[in-house]
């Protein structure tokens, strides 16, 4: 009876340190559901009170950045912890689609489509088609993400190989993170720049948004950052964390647009360059009549 009595030491402790990571989801959900709704309010104001709409959308904005924070965090606290778990994935993957992918489609809706283009015409009709492809593309593009990270061995021939430093395609939390940024750094309804701007503006946006899908279905590859912080300039990856975040404090408008626009740009850049950049002739063997 007292052996049945004695439990391993930290047990308690380890069943704890579990819910960490799903604490961390569940506040990516939260951020998600709270940008859906500040979105839906920017747009019932959108027409009236520009003003006040884009106090709401700014707001939608910060909480889709906030979701890539606490996204970022959840992952590395499980890896930290050693408390990954296969439910975790799942659960990770299923707030992603909201928060990452409803939340900025309905941003960019009621910040822009919705407002610039009647509900009868056909712009409107395509720009909804782009907003749902750019959903079903994120969507895809996690589903691949779990199946490269668990079975990576029953992909068919020619998929790409599994690589801890590269994500295969733009991941879907940067690609929401350049929607935030956008209307972030121009929080006021698009229609209150005036039709004709309103119209031009949004088909800029449409275009940006069916690059964001293309890009997160594609192969290329992206910095996964996984490994930043595990060499030995720790201290030097501080101080520059540091100074980053208080840049983002000071002109977040301006920090966070850029560091999302580069690093969406980067994985493409490096595409391009591994095509054009001349590569090393291979040595021919001497036929049998040159010998």
């Amino acid at each position: 009876m007292e052996d049945e009595d004695i439990k391993p030491p930290h047990r308690g402790l380890k069943k704890g340190l579990y819910l960490i990571p799903t604490a961390f989801t569940a506040a990516n959900i939260a951020m998600g559901f709270i940008a859906v709704l500040y979105s839906i309010r920017g747009f019932h104001l959108a027409f009236s009170e520009p003003a006040a709409a884009s106090w709401y959308f700014d707001r939608a904005a910060i909480a889709i950045w906030l979701a890539i924070f606490f996204d970022t965090l959840d992952g590395r606290v499980a890896r930290m912890t050693r408390t990954a778990t296969e439910i975790g994935v799942q659960f990770d993957s299923l707030a992603d689609v909201l928060t990452f992918g409803v939340a900025p489609t309905a941003l960019i809706y009621s910040w822009a489509i919705g407002s610039s283009f009647s509900e009868t015409s056909s712009e409107y009709a395509l720009g909804i088609f782009l907003l749902f492809m750019y959903v079903m593309c994120g969507t895809f593009r996690l589903a691949r993400f779990n199946l490269q990270a668990t079975r990576p061995r029953v992909l068919m021939e020619g998929s790409p190989k599994v690589d801890k430093k590269n994500f295969v395609g733009l991941p879907i939390p940067p690609a929401a993170g350049l929607v935030a940024a956008l209307v972030h750094f121009a929080p006021t309804p698009i229609i209150a720049y005036g039709e004709f701007a309103a119209r031009y503006y949004t088909y800029l946006i449409m275009i940006l948004v069916t690059a964001l899908a293309i890009l997160m279905v594609s192969t290329i590859k992206y910095s996964s950052l996984k490994t930043v912080g595990t060499g030995r300039r720790n201290l030097y990856l501080v101080l520059i964390v540091a100074a980053v975040g208080m840049l983002i404090f000071l002109y977040s408008k301006y920090m966070l647009l850029i560091l999302s626009g580069v690093y969406v740009a980067h994985g493409f850049i490096w595409y391009l360059y591994n095509i054009i950049r001349p590569r090393p002739k291979r040595p021919v063997a001497p036929t049998e009549a040159q010998v």
